[in-house]
């Protein structure tokens, strides 16, 4: 009889299990299609570089990313990567908070232009940057070719990621639970700091470690504006290019390799941290 009513009790619950681990013909037939279709575009190539690498054998590898030109543009990139998302973070929280909670002209124009370094190739941002920032500059600010080119290219291909992370999510937040904590006297700033940004502190991680790792994969900007010097303005995916012009593949894959495991290790920390602040909240 217990026997029986446990059975009757823990029947649902069962069914409740399976419903969610059995997919219909149809569900089944599109996550064959979207784990196909993901395989052929990013699996398959990530397994060719690493296998491509590895092909020379650990000597060979461990000589081309500790050698001293790599190791500096490696080094940079992840330096002013890191750098340029820390700016990114503040920044652009800061853009989010004026387009979704101020009234001002020119809004609608500002909230279409922060879209432009999604809509113009890189190597014609590296043109419009080195226009406005190089020999001939308008503004009198010449940081082409120098060291300073390196984190105003990352920047700007960067911009958007942040913004279009935290803007839908700061649009959505309860303005009633901002009044109360007012009304109970609470300052700007400790709204701020305990209510606002724990809220959006999931969708900073995510526009965080979309703009980090943009940032350390960027390229054609960095061609036409900076000088590209070994060991003062080159970066890792310039270093790439010149292991590939020069016949070296396996050379060129290692260091494709450490650069994706970096980013994978930042975005699964950042991941990580917006979990833990998702749960909190």
């Amino acid at each position: 009889m217990t026997s029986a009513l446990v059975d009757t009790l823990a029947r649902p619950a069962l069914r409740r299990r399976a419903s969610r681990t059995n997919l219909t013909p149809g569900s089944s037939l599109a996550l064959g299609i979207s784990v196909t279709w993901f395989s052929l575009l990013v699996l398959i190539p990530l397994a060719a570089i690493v296998a491509t690498a590895a092909g020379g054998g650990w000597s060979t590898y461990w000589a081309t990313i500790s050698s001293g030109e790599t190791f500096a543009a490696v080094r940079m990139t992840v330096e002013q990567a890191a750098l340029v998302t820390l700016v990114n973070v503040v920044m652009g929280t800061l853009i989010a908070w004026v387009l979704v909670r101020d009234r001002f002209a020119g809004k609608r124009l500002l909230d279409i232009v922060i879209d432009i370094p999604f809509a113009l190739p890189t190597i014609v941002a590296g043109l419009v940057l080195l226009g406005l920032y190089g020999p001939t500059s308008p503004v009198g600010v010449h940081w082409a070719y120098t060291r300073m080119a390196v984190p105003l290219a990352l920047a700007f291909v960067t911009l958007p990621f942040v913004v279009r992370t935290v803007q839908p999510v700061l649009g959505e937040l309860d303005h009633d639970v901002e009044e109360a904590a007012a009304s109970l006297g609470a300052g700007r700033l400790t709204i701020l700091r305990r209510i606002v940004l724990p809220s959006l502190l999931p969708a900073i991680t995510a526009g965080a470690a979309l703009s980090f790792a943009r940032a350390i994969a960027e390229y054609g900007s960095l061609v036409l504006l900076s000088s590209n010097k070994p060991f003062q303005s080159e970066v890792a995916s310039v270093r790439v290019m010149t292991y590939i012009e020069n016949g070296s593949t396996a050379a060129a894959a290692s260091v494709a390799s450490l650069l994706l495991v970096v980013s994978l290790v930042v975005i699964v920390l950042l991941d990580t941290l917006s979990r833990k602040a998702a749960r909190r909240g």
